[in-house]
């Protein structure tokens, strides 16, 4: 376990802080800095650190530290000129000139790796490090990659969120009250990702892990979008979710970034995902942002099924968009599937083949459920970039697919360079998750397409060439995921590009199509190719009747509810 001298949230900004964008490795040589919650000290290895325009800036501030007796003074500044000894004679004249037993010493260079490469080869994200209005000076911060900017964008620790930080550091450092399990949930944009990184990070300050469960399956952290998944996290989380893409302990693939379509399976996937949790070390569950008329049912539902010990509840808006979920009102509520004391004695209604579904063991309707509810009224600023959530999905996928450039510094590869895998028809079962599509047109359907590399636990067996088609869709272990770029129909053969390693892919004998898109960068940008590009095509006729995009009817009302929720 990491043990630094101030693993505390803090209210304010201190006097020695730099609020920045850009990306950078940073690296304590004397003292020790926080960021983000998490606290670096002068024998930890460099960190990546990646604070882009499109989010919250991040700010890096010096740890308070006791002053030594003036006797320590000469010691001290022998320790800081012997940390510096490795870098130039006027650096370090011009640090020690500055030097002081509470400050900190960092060394910030340059960052380059190949996600980012790959990403910032797109045009429409090449200046993602960038603010939009560039200050003028701070050139040695430039020359690694990083602009200084206003305090104001970086991040504000309100009242209520230095409480709830205080007493879950608390809980989960307690070794006699059992793990807790954190869920966070509130309404979109109320900043529930930002305090999960900020919350994981001081927690590894004082633990070697911790859990995360990611249910939002719209904003996705360490995965691309459509997953439930279950990550053990080591390492501090220093950057949006494209920067830190990796395998999950236990993942599925739901296959859309929205459930109301299915919120049934969206309930099973949830369960599946956390019967893989081992109750060793703290849990903390990121939730939707639905939380409006069905969405809330299914987020009483969710809590019902989990059992957290402490609930986060974060809303901006003065509890108007949802009601404070207290014990009480979870207990009385009916959710989506699961009743409420209200209505225990009463038949409960079938739901659209939910009748099966049943409330973990333990649950139960008959006594209040016990966790303790922590309201956060955030005050974090908006990015400087008005950025939508489709193209933070994008940016994920893109995160995800920088791996497969090679780790050596130098050009970007087009995916289209790169050699596939090719997969029979008959190894492998097809399911496609979001839609009926008849068989005859399967193909036109899986052909580059994005899809969720799984493992189901029944062999294929297939007496022709294939393709497999599965009638329904499994709630399997998900292994990563690739695109099918081309379908050789005489060889019966599916070619896809995927990251995941070989002793993985041996595993994987079913492929899952949802309603996931490959990012248009990818396809539009396709570089080096000669004449017309694959999979992109400008001779499209709008005026032919279905030709268009779906438009949701958004004025239709739902269906009405036979109990009333008090909101006071």
């Amino acid at each position: 376990p990491r043990q630094v001298s101030s693993a505390r949230p803090r209210r304010s900004l201190p006097a020695a802080a730099l609020t920045f964008t850009g990306k950078c490795r940073l690296r304590c040589l004397y003292g020790a800095v926080r960021l983000l919650g998490f606290a670096v000290a002068s024998h930890q290895p460099g960190l990546p650190v990646f604070s882009p325009a499109t989010h919250c800036a991040l700010t890096l501030e010096a740890l308070p530290a006791d002053r030594p007796p003036a006797a320590d003074l000469r010691q001290l500044r022998a320790a800081a000129r012997a940390a510096m000894r490795a870098h130039s004679v006027q650096a370090r004249v011009k640090v020690m000139a500055r030097f002081s037993p509470e400050c900190a010493v960092v060394l910030l260079e340059h960052l380059d790796t190949p996600v980012t490469r790959f990403l910032l080869s797109h045009p429409p994200l090449s200046r993602l490090f960038e603010p939009q209005v560039r200050p003028r000076g701070h050139a040695v911060l430039a020359s690694v990659g990083i602009v200084k900017c206003s305090p104001d964008r970086g991040l504000l620790v309100s009242e209520s969120m230095f409480v709830a930080l205080e007493e879950l550091i608390q809980a989960c450092c307690a070794e006699d009250e059992g793990v807790p399990v954190i869920l966070v949930c509130g309404p979109k944009n109320t900043g529930k990702s930002t305090f999960n990184r900020y919350l994981i990070n001081l927690l590894l300050n004082r633990l070697p892990s911790v859990e995360y469960m990611e249910c939002d399956i719209g904003q996705t952290e360490f995965t691309p979008p459509g997953c439930v998944s279950l990550s053990n996290v080591t390492e501090p989380i220093l950057g949006p979710p494209f920067t830190h893409q990796q395998t999950p302990r236990k993942m599925v693939y739901y296959g859309q970034t929205s459930c109301e379509q299915d919120t049934e399976r969206y309930l099973d996937v949830v369960k599946c995902v956390f019967s893989s949790y081992k109750k060793e070390v703290p849990l903390v569950i990121n939730t939707m942002g639905w939380v409006k008329g069905e969405g809330l049912l299914l987020l009483i539902d969710i809590i019902r099924l989990l059992l957290p010990s402490h609930i986060v509840q974060m809303d901006v808006y003065d509890w108007k968009a949802m009601a404070p979920l207290t014990p009480e009102y979870v207990h009385l509520t009916p959710g989506l599937y699961t009743k409420g004391k209200q209505q225990a004695k009463c038949q409960q209604m079938g739901t659209s083949g939910a009748e099966h579904w049943k409330p973990a063991e333990g649950e139960g309707d008959a006594s209040v459920p016990e966790y303790k509810l922590l309201y956060v009224h955030p005050e974090f600023p908006r990015a400087g970039v008005a950025v939508h959530s489709s193209i933070l999905r994008d940016m994920s996928i893109l995160g995800y697919l920088g791996q497969l450039q090679s780790p050596d510094i130098g050009a970007v590869l087009p995916l289209h360079s790169l050699v596939p895998y090719q997969v029979p028809f008959n190894a492998v079962a097809l399911r496609v998750i979001h839609t009926d599509v008849a068989p005859t047109n399967i193909m036109y359907a899986v052909n580059a397409s994005w899809v969720g590399l799984c493992r189901i636990p029944d062999e294929i067996h297939c007496q022709t060439d294939g393709p497999v088609l599965l009638t329904q869709t499994p709630v399997c272990d998900c292994l990563g995921f690739g695109i099918v770029r081309g379908v050789e129909m005489e060889k019966k053969l599916y070619h896809v590009l995927t990251p995941v390693p070989p002793e993985s892919l041996r595993l994987v004998n079913c492929l899952l199509l949802g309603n996931i898109a490959i990012p248009n960068c990818v396809l539009v940008g396709q570089q080096a190719v000669e004449g017309e590009i694959p999979y992109v095509t400008s001779d499209y006729n709008y005026s032919i009747l279905g030709s268009g995009k779906l438009k949701k009817k958004k004025h239709f009302k739902r269906r009405e509810y036979a109990f009333e929720c008090d909101f006071t």
